[in-house]
């Protein structure tokens, strides 16, 4: 589907000149006072995760590709990939590494996620913005250290590295952002 070019946001998937597709990271419209307005794009390929930047008139024309949104729960991970199952078909689907890149390392067994399909294909994932997992270890207190100004490294039973205020030990379960791994609170249940 055609679209023009300042229509353009993150997270949209687009397909270029060369028959790729791409996923929009960032896109930001230019007015200069003289001259002709501009959209430039900033995308990843989704075949093998290259990023690349194109600047458009924001009237050209851009091939958006339909993809359709679909709920899955995530099952298993194995020398094969990552397993899913639609909620509603109960059809399973396998998805490799190189799609979940980063987020893998969130992934619980039995999480809602939403796969991003194109032609029938995974080529994308949105996980829940926190996700909730416990600490299997982290450096003991060191007193006198104060909870404001330190953080120290701990690593989670989902095998994720974070930095977590210094009275957090080993056995606490913490909410994390999955965006970009930050610790949030200590879990409420």
């Amino acid at each position: 589907m055609k679209v023009i070019a300042s229509s353009i946001r993150k997270g949209n998937i687009i397909e270029r000149e060369d028959g790729q597709l791409y996923v929009v990271l960032t896109a930001e419209s230019f007015h200069p006072g003289k001259g002709t307005p501009t959209t430039q794009i900033d995308m990843r390929r989704l075949s093998d995760g290259v990023k690349t930047t194109d600047r458009y008139k924001t009237t050209e024309q851009v091939e958006r590709a339909f993809v359709e949104d679909r709920d899955f729960s995530f099952l298993y991970q194995d020398g094969e990939g990552f397993h899913f199952m639609n909620d509603e078909s109960f059809e399973q689907l396998q998805v490799s590494d190189d799609i979940l890149g980063d987020q893998a390392q969130w992934l619980q067994e039995g999480m809602k996620v939403i796969l991003s399909m194109f032609n029938g294909v995974p080529v994308g994932i949105q996980l829940p913005a926190r996700v909730t997992v416990e600490i299997t270890e982290t450096e003991p207190v060191v007193k006198g250290q104060t909870a404001s100004s330190s953080y120290k490294p701990a690593k989670l039973a989902t095998g994720a590295r974070v930095m977590v205020p210094p009275h957090v030990a080993a056995g606490t379960r913490i909410v994390v952002l999955t965006e970009d791994g930050t610790y949030v609170e200590r879990a409420k249940d």
